[in-house]
């Protein structure tokens, strides 16, 4: 991710306004799809393989344990920087070598070859994945199973995901940006589909603060707000069509729901010792957060006050944002946690109760809130959580104006 932030900056002085003729696709249609070029709709579901493959890997992790490296989760995340990967290599080998034109002028230079900057930053994020791949196999080899999401070479992989989905969505937010006014609709739905990727991918790595037992903790409202506003916000700044924000949440919450109802159906039977709970099936993840509740809110603010833009009316419109998020965060999440933890919720459409694995020793615990002495909503953490909120705000607000100028 370092890496990723830093890239951006330095090919930003290069992404201004590129002269009419640039501004419009290749002339020829062949190897494109609705207008948009094929390889913008490979990377960006591409780049959906790994939340995907994330959440089936965290469930074989409960469900089976660590049995090899080659478990069919592992390749799909895999797939999800592989194809991205591979596809921008070529695009760049394709400008440097067999340049044309028109795609040459909407690239930039970085060690003699000539990409998008959205293609460099997938590149960069495809190597680091394949970094932590025999990290992770070592890491596993010497210390057994994880006993937390976020583990090293688990957050190298992170930083990997995370920079091929930030490149998915600048790669075909530069087309957007070029593209002429009958090809927005295609390519605008493909910035908010890799929004919402992103947007899974945060969640992921929120896992552990965001259970239903944590959500009526100070701590889930802290890591929500400096998390999760970030996409959303971004959505609905670049966004050409309105509710944006909404959409990239919908795309969140489809695939998080499709893994709650997909994985329980697979039988599974733990390898590892010690098995505390008997589990015959694929755990689901817990129910995803209704995060299109705070989207709305998102999108209603930003159309009423984020037409106009500059350093002081962003920050105020910021301030609103984030304060926004966390009050109809806590809104929908406060009772629809209540509900995830009582009896009616377990069923096959909820899966309340249903996200334990083999390894946890099944007991009261699972339908209670945890620490709710020491971790209590309060002014100080709710006061917190807007703070977190409006930084993130401010941040996408930032970057989303940046993104809206992108055309390389």
């Amino acid at each position: 991710m370092a890496a990723a932030a830093i890239l951006i900056p330095v090919m930003s002085s290069q992404s201004h306004a590129l002269p009419d003729e640039f501004g419009a696709p290749a002339s020829t249609a062949a190897g494109r799809i609705g207008g948009v070029p094929w390889h913008c709709y490979a990377v960006a579901f591409g780049a959906a393989c790994s939340p995907i493959g994330s959440i089936w890997d965290i469930s074989w992790h409960l469900s089976v344990g660590r049995d090899t490296f080659w478990t069919p989760a592992h390749l799909m995340v895999y797939l999800g920087g592989g194809v991205p990967g591979l596809i921008c290599g070529w695009l760049v080998l394709k400008n440097t070598f067999w340049p044309d034109p028109v795609e040459e002028s909407a690239t930039v230079r970085l060690w003699g070859f000539r990409g998008p900057i959205g293609a460099w930053v997938v590149i960069w994020g495809a190597f680091t994945m394949l970094l932590s791949g025999p990290f992770d196999n070592w890491w596993h080899n010497a210390y057994g199973l994880d006993v937390q999401i976020i583990s090293p070479p688990h957050v190298v992989l992170a930083l990997g995901t995370y920079a091929i989905g930030i490149g998915a969505l600048i790669f075909v937010i530069s087309w957007q940006n070029r593209a002429p006014p009958g090809n927005y609709l295609a390519a605008n739905l493909l910035v908010i589909f890799a929004s919402g990727i992103l947007l899974a991918e945060l969640s992921i790595f929120t896992t552990e603060y965001t259970y239903p037992n944590a959500q009526h903790g100070g701590r889930f409202y802290e890591v929500c707000c400096r998390s999760l506003p970030l996409y959303l916000i971004v959505a609905a700044r670049v966004s050409k069509i309105k509710w944006g924000a909404t959409w990239a949440s919908l795309i969140y919450l489809t695939i998080r729901m499709a893994m709650v109802w997909i994985l329980p159906l697979f039988p599974s039977e733990p390898k590892l010792a010690p098995i505390y709970n008997a589990i015959t099936h694929m755990a689901p993840p817990p129910f995803p957060m209704l995060l299109f509740v705070p989207a709305v809110g998102i999108d209603l603010l930003m159309q009423a006050r984020g037409e106009k833009r500059g350093f002081w009316r962003d920050t105020r419109l910021a301030l609103v944002l984030g304060g926004a998020f966390f009050v109809l965060l806590l809104a929908v999440q406060w009772p629809f946690s209540e509900f995830l933890l009582s009896e009616p919720s377990r069923n096959a459409f909820f899966a309340g109760n249903q996200m334990w694995g083999y390894p946890d020793h099944i007991g009261a615990w699972c339908t209670r809130f945890w620490d709710k002495g020491s971790d209590l909503l309060g002014l100080k953490s709710a006061a917190a959580a807007i703070l977190y909120g409006a930084l993130q705000s401010r941040i996408a607000l930032w970057f989303g104006n940046w993104l809206a100028e992108v055309k390389r």
